[in-house]
């Protein structure tokens, strides 16, 4: 009894998300990772040396059942697009998979996107023409692993129009936040967008109830309001700071869903990775010996182009001339010769030379680390040569001066800052 009973639970599952469609939204400008996205939209940065950060969103969509998707661009795409044809290219439209570019074409007037709610206005008429009962709006630039059957299947037993992701936020770090208030139903009663000061939870003071940007919407629900919103000369047509608050307020069925870790179910993994610091920490977080993040994890694959390349390869064996990597990761193609990793990432075809020492750092694809280099609490570029003998990260004012350092010290390297050609950037 109890396995059919399972059976009949995950049919129910299986309906709802055939019947959803995923709209990702990938066209901020990601203006706080600096000059990493001064050639590529932040989905695109390269994440853990093989992925892509929109990796993640998509490939828990894929994961959870959903194989209807668009990914809606704006800003510096080239990067995403290419990426999204060439990784993404294996769902079959005949048994109704998709995964469709969705940029900013005027399709509803003259302008480009100019909010989250209007980016999926200007494409309420290829939504019309999938037919979903249920929307999924999802951003397409945070790090996490998440079954959204889950979502929809309580979104759907509850009979809301909206169902909001949560978690909680300490609340120094609330006003980064759309912060919720909920009943003891979890139907929201409160929905303030990065608010200066909010209240914490009542059964936890230290921590605010934050959304995390991911919403279930009944279809005929969110497109009869969106036509309305579009017209409103005073909204800045955003789901956070108009959308969801006017459906509170107006007395919409508006369910908080939490984010639980299914093993634990305390809060599960999930990181912002819109600045320097947050990208950085979040990449070495990897190379802890049990990492909160598991990539390893079969059950749920974080899927991406596999990089045609080479083992990675470490070569010397001599004192002082041994090519090592400690608590790292090191992708495919890349060549360590009598060097020394040490709590690192490298992407794929990263070459590093004799007598050199990388700690603590992220190196993205094709760069070139020459011999005697000292790299500590850095980002290199794709494509960087970082020349013989120099030093980064241990001369704060000479790193300063010559390259982009966050609040947390951590030193941003770029092509450019080296006085080289800046070339096309994956």
């Amino acid at each position: 009894m109890q396995h059919k009973q399972k059976l009949t639970s995950d049919r129910f599952v299986s309906l709802i998300t055939r019947d959803t469609l995923a709209l990702v939204l990938a066209g901020g400008k990601g203006t706080r990772l600096g000059a990493l996205t001064s050639h590529r939209v932040k989905p695109a940065v390269p994440f853990g040396g093989h992925f892509r950060i929109i990796d993640f969103t998509v490939s828990n969509c894929v994961n959870s059942g959903i194989r209807r998707m668009g990914v809606l661009t704006q800003y510096k795409a080239h990067s995403l697009i290419q990426h999204i044809h060439q990784a993404w290219a294996f769902l079959r439209p005949d048994l109704g998979e998709f995964l469709e570019l969705l940029p900013a074409q005027q399709r509803a007037g003259e302008d480009w996107y100019a909010g989250t709610a209007d980016a999926i206005y200007q494409n309420m008429d290829i939504i019309h023409l999938h037919d979903p009962a249920f929307l999924l709006i999802l951003g397409g630039d945070h790090i996490y692993k998440m079954d959204y059957g889950a979502m929809l299947a309580a979104h759907v037993s509850s009979g809301a129009d909206v169902t909001v992701c949560c978690m909680p936020v300490p609340l120094g770090k609330a006003s980064a936040f759309g912060i919720l208030e909920v009943d003891k139903d979890n139907r929201i009663r409160r929905f303030i967008e990065k608010p200066e000061q909010c209240r914490g939870m009542p059964d936890d003071p230290i921590h605010a109830l934050a959304s995390m940007g991911i919403y279930v919407f009944n279809t005929d629900f969110l497109l009869e309001r969106l036509p309305a919103d579009a017209v409103n000369p005073e909204s800045s047509h955003d789901f956070g700071k108009d959308i969801l608050p006017e459906a509170v307020n107006n007395g919409s069925a508006v369910l908080a869903f939490p984010f639980r870790d299914l093993e634990t179910g305390g809060p599960a993994y999930w990181r912002d990775v819109g600045d320097i610091d947050s990208y950085w920490e979040a990449n070495l977080e990897l190379t802890r010996i049990e990492p909160e993040l598991n990539v390893y994890d079969r059950r749920w694959p974080i899927l991406t182009l596999q990089h045609q390349a080479p083992p990675a390869k470490f070569v010397l064996d001599e004192d002082n001339r041994r090519g090592e990597a400690i608590n790292s990761l090191v992708a495919g193609g890349c060549i360590v010769s009598g060097a020394l990793i040490r709590n690192s990432v490298l992407s794929s075809d990263v070459w590093v030379g004799e007598g050199s020492t990388v700690e603590d750092s992220v190196v993205l694809d094709n760069a070139q680390i020459g011999r005697d280099v000292r790299i500590r609490r850095a980002i290199i570029e794709t494509g960087c040569v970082i020349p013989d003998g120099l030093h980064i990260g241990h001369h704060p004012a000479e790193d300063t001066a010559r390259f982009e350092v966050s609040a947390g010290g951590v030193v941003l390297v770029t092509p450019e800052m080296l006085g080289q050609e800046a070339r096309y950037v994956r």
